[in-house]
């Protein structure tokens, strides 16, 4: 019978909990609400390091065996921590896990057991392989969770809305003319997943054969827009509908100017006639709320709930969101606009795709776009308490 030695064993265990408490506290996963394996890979190299330190005396055979323990106890842990908190294991970024591991232990291992000359060049190759492992592996993980665009010829969104996401950056009309169209983040993301018409009315502009219609908090509809959007999606359009019933948006001019956005949802008449009823959230909320849809998390502000939907509808969230067949067409209702804020979406870093607190530029990409706003990878969010 082999005997185990305890303390490669203990060295590993501990290496392997080090990279799971550093995914969870510097890597993100406390902050951004996540349990992803993915975002230990950028943090893999200083315990690595440790152990290649611990083990440098030991024969290669020894020293692969305790990265084998060592990456078993971290998959172990992410695994059962992934299905705990989110109900999934996670396992295609445990599979990045393991290949990033593996080639963090080599590259570990080749800067303690090297032994030049000048005795300090193994300290700065160490220094400059944490400073590029750093660098790299949130470079991977930021184009591994960026969303795909709209494929090459898909039919333009057609958006109406009330919200300030055009000539947002208020002002005078001299101010605006030098700042130019300055798109608020959420129309620069839309427009950027895929095109994106944005009209002023849609008595006129009626979205074409295939294409979609997001209404953003709109302005009052005039009778024949009306008439237009419920003929479209009946003959077989697809919609997103984000009516707030009390908008929480930052005003940027004073109470009363028809500038700012509307307080309330302008979309009764239309709810009305698809027999849906929008009430205003049941309490004060002064923070965001996580909500999981499909999958995806949204966070919305004073969200209100659809109180009367037709007997069809799947209802998310509390009945804060809902997926309703409309005569031959399929309209998705939220009862909140302000989850275009960019504030409570955005990630943690520009550009930082893979840092993102929420899905939601992400989750609307994908149903104005068929195929669009998925990635390679996907977070995986803890689980956001049901109520």
């Amino acid at each position: 019978m082999i005997a185990v030695s305890r303390g490669p064993v203990l060295r590993a265990f501990t290496i392997a909990i080090t990279v799971v408490a550093l995914a969870w506290i510097a890597g993100g996963q406390a902050l951004l609400g996540r349990i992803d394996p993915a975002l230990a890979v950028p943090l893999l190299v200083p315990p690595m390091l440790l152990l290649a330190w611990w083990q440098r005396r030991e024969p290669v055979a020894a020293r692969r065996r305790s990265w084998l323990v060592m990456l078993a106890f971290l998959v172990a842990a992410q695994a059962l921590l992934g299905l705990a908190l989110a109900g999934s294991a996670g396992w295609p970024q445990l599979l990045l896990i393991i290949v990033a591991a593996g080639v963090a232990a080599s590259l570990t291992d080749l800067v303690v057991q090297w032994r030049p000359r000048p005795t300090f060049l193994p300290w700065l190759a160490a220094f400059a392989l944490v400073a590029g492992w750093f660098a790299a592996g949130h470079a991977l993980l930021a184009a591994l969770y960026r969303p795909a665009a709209a494929r090459a010829g898909a039919p333009a969104v057609t958006m109406l809305t009330g919200l300030p996401l055009r000539w947002s950056g208020g002002g005078g009309i001299a101010a605006m003319i030098a700042e130019g169209t300055n798109d608020d983040p959420a129309l620069a993301r839309l427009t950027a997943a895929g095109p994106v018409s944005l009209v002023d009315s849609l008595a006129d502009h009626v979205p074409p054969p295939g294409g979609t219609l997001l209404l953003a908090h709109p302005r009052a509809l005039a009778p024949q827009e009306l008439v237009a959007i419920n003929a479209f999606v009946r003959g077989g359009g697809r919609a997103v509908v984000l009516a707030d019933a009390l908008s929480g948006w930052p005003a940027r001019h004073p109470l009363g100017d028809p500038r700012n956005p509307p307080v309330t949802s302008l979309l009764t008449p239309l709810l009305d006639h698809w027999g849906v009823t929008l009430a205003p959230a049941p309490g004060a909320e002064g923070a965001a709320l996580a909500i999981d849809v499909d999958g995806a998390r949204l966070r919305l502000f004073s969200a209100g709930r659809f109180d009367r939907l037709p007997p069809q509808c799947q209802i998310f969230a509390g009945r804060r969101v809902a997926r309703c067949p409309i005569g031959e067409g399929e309209v998705w209702l939220v009862g909140d606009a302000d989850l275009l804020f960019a504030p409570l979406w955005q990630p943690l870093v520009p550009g930082a795709d893979h840092l993102r607190r929420a899905d939601t530029m992400e989750w609307l990409a994908a149903r104005l776009w068929p195929g669009a706003g998925t990635g390679v990878l996907r977070p995986l969010w803890i689980r956001a308490r049901a109520d």
